[in-house]
């Protein structure tokens, strides 16, 4: 490997290492407050084009760190969406029973 594919794979474990704490916080405390499903929902759209661009010229860093760092953003988008999904159907059963009862 060179020396420019071997920064070009340290640079893709470092960016894709950062998403990990994210995904790990929300599984264990399942809060998503923070989140921004819209700023998830373009940064996933761009890493799947990047993916494919690595794809298209054969590049091994983008191709490792935009598979990883796919995954892992569409793991906090639908943690993200499911959460709050639960979230306000539990709200609605609450007002629901309130105003039956």
């Amino acid at each position: 490997m060179d020396q420019n594919t071997a920064i070009g794979v340290f640079a893709a474990c470092l960016t894709t290492a950062a998403f990990v704490p994210q995904v790990v916080a929300i599984l264990r405390t399942g809060n998503v407050d923070g989140i921004s499903v819209t700023m998830y929902s373009i940064f996933t759209v761009g890493i799947a084009l990047w993916l494919s661009y690595g794809i298209l010229v054969q590049d091994l860093p983008m191709l490792l760190a935009n598979s990883v760092t796919l995954v892992l953003a569409l793991a906090v988008l639908t943690l993200t969406i499911r959460t709050r999904f639960k979230q306000k159907k539990e709200i609605a059963e609450v007002e629901t029973q309130i105003t039956t009862a």
